[in-house]
């Protein structure tokens, strides 16, 4: 093998070792994990409650990924209102699309979460649950409401729930920016 062959190789795979971490590992206040579970019981609770109350669907399960970030880390770019509610949106589309021209099949649910990060990184509204949503949407065979209904909807009602419960802790405010 040739040398700088070796070399280029050698380099990718040292890549994968990982770096040693420069900062310590972030410790959260605990009225500030109470905040976390409370905004991810209320948020999740509010659209379980209104799905199951109105038997209107409002509940994706890419939802529980998001309220890790609108509760858990609301300070991340990727939980901000702009990201939440694009990501989620623009990735249903994206599902909601592919399914009607491809059908379900492996390659459908394939381009359809491929394109959703593709659209959401190229439209600076990166959210990785949006991913999901994406995939469920094919794989749910959703109809153009998905969009609307649960996903939407249900990112809207996500996010405002972050705008309560966030701001009640003096260390977080939350949103960082809308825009």
């Amino acid at each position: 093998m040739e040398r700088k062959t070796y070399l280029t190789i050698r380099m990718y795979l040292v890549k994968m070792k990982g770096q040693k971490r420069l900062e310590p590992r972030v410790r959260h206040h605990h009225f500030d994990v109470f905040i976390a579970w409370l905004g991810a019981f209320l948020g999740i609770g509010v659209v379980a409650l209104l799905s199951l109350s109105y038997h209107m669907p409002l509940l994706v399960a890419s939802f529980g990924a998001s309220a890790v970030l609108l509760y858990g880390v609301p300070d991340s770019p990727l939980a901000q209102p702009r990201n939440v509610f694009f990501g989620h949106t623009i990735s249903a589309t994206v599902g909601v699309i592919a399914y009607a021209l491809l059908g379900l099949n492996w390659w459908s649910a394939s381009i359809a979460t491929a394109t959703a990060i593709a659209l959401m990184l190229l439209t600076h509204t990166a959210h990785p649950p949006g991913g999901a949503t994406a995939l469920v949407a094919v794989l749910s065979k959703a109809a153009p409401m998905y969009i609307l209904t649960p996903v939407a909807l249900g990112a809207a009602i996500l996010i405002i729930i972050a705008l309560i419960t966030n701001n009640l802790s003096p260390r977080r405010s939350y949103p960082m920016h809308w825009f």
